[in-house]
């Protein structure tokens, strides 16, 4: 049986994607801090070409960089006050919770024959063990940890010093990796390649951008929205939410926790809890049905339910890289699937 030029073709270009597949599957945790800054770089280099033409490469490089690194560093310090206001909190209020709730939801359990009863000295117990120990303690454990998990530490040591290195390296010399990348494709592909990228390109663009502005409304949001109801923590916890929001579903979440931590902790009744259930299910409702259509856009494509499927299956697949390059690689798959799709439109096959 002989095949044709045509499927020949096809069958090779299927074998260098079957490779490329293998390749991030078992080399993923080689890659992740390359991948991770890949994606920083394509985010990156616009800002720092707009530089360029008022500063050298190098410097236009650093400033970007270290403008970066300090903003990723202010987020993650955001929940440094969390804690440091909750801890104490939780030291004082815990014991007085559960005694709260051993006294009215015991009585209201029995009405139904279950027997529920709190050993509230036990907590107290477990709370003065824990939460009262001094910084000699807290460090001592950390770096016994750090001795039974070494290599998992110098990994991510190792990672957090390589990819601000490779962001580096890749944003000084972002035109030339992409030149030689459209080396390797053949000339005869080289018009649709060029229109299938440039598609591509404005699609992640788009949704980079309307991501960006989705982040800092909820940010703005959130901290406005707990402050007028009385929350100490509601700056640091409404930012922090608004910013986690780049990480579908889990950021949500992870702010839904805090918030909710806080409330209880710091007014110690139900109304903690009503506040943030009705903050956060009006913040979620809006973002959900107005700000990611309006400032995402419909002409992106990506559902939620996409959205979702693409997280659990790249995960599955190629692990904590796989999270990362989920988004891009469907915006991706997005521009090829319509492509495909309007090629099946105008087929013989479609058409009879």
């Amino acid at each position: 049986m002989q095949f044709t030029s045509t499927q020949k073709r096809t069958a090779t270009w299927c074998l260098i994607a079957a490779l490329v597949v293998l390749a991030l599957w078992f080399l993923g945790p080689v890659l992740t801090p390359f991948v991770v800054a890949g994606v920083l770089a394509y985010a990156l280099a616009p800002l720092v070409d707009k530089l360029q033409g008022r500063l050298p490469r190098v410097l236009a490089v650093l400033i970007v960089e270290t403008v970066f690194i300090l903003i990723v560093l202010s987020i993650l310090l955001l929940v440094v006050p969390i804690f440091a206001k909750e801890l104490p909190l939780l030291r004082e209020q815990l014991p007085v919770l559960a005694d709260r709730l051993n006294s009215s939801l015991g009585p209201w359990l029995a009405q139904f024959g279950i027997k529920v009863s709190l050993d509230v000295a036990s907590i107290q117990g477990f709370v003065l063990k824990y939460l009262n120990a001094n910084v000699e303690d807290a460090f001592g454990s950390v770096l016994s940890s750090l001795k039974l998990g070494g290599s998992v530490a110098l990994a991510l040591v190792g990672n957090l010093v390589l990819i601000p290195v490779a962001l580096f390296f890749l944003l000084k010399d972002w035109d030339r990796f992409i030149a030689l990348l459209l080396e390797l494709v053949p000339p005869k592909m080289r018009a649709s390649f060029d229109s299938f990228m440039e598609e591509a390109d404005s699609v992640l663009g788009q949704y980079l951008r309307g991501q960006l502005l989705v982040m800092a409304v909820l940010a703005i949001y959130f901290s406005v929205a707990l402050v007028l109801f009385g929350f100490d923590l509601a700056v640091p916890v409404g930012v922090f939410t608004g910013m986690a929001f780049f990480i579908p579903f889990l950021g949500f979440g992870l702010g839904l926790i805090l918030a909710f931590l806080a409330g209880v902790l710091q007014f110690g009744s139900l109304y903690g809890v009503l506040v943030v259930a009705g903050v956060y299910g009006a913040g979620q409702l809006v973002e959900s049905f107005y700000l990611t259509p309006r400032l995402v856009g419909e002409r992106i494509g990506l559902h939620p339910l996409a959205v979702i499927f693409a997280l659990l299956a790249f995960g599955q697949l190629f692990g904590f890289l796989g999270v990362l390059i989920a988004l891009p690689s469907s915006a991706v798959l997005l521009v090829a699937i319509r492509r495909v799709r309007a090629g099946y439109i105008g087929s013989r096959l479609y058409q009879g």
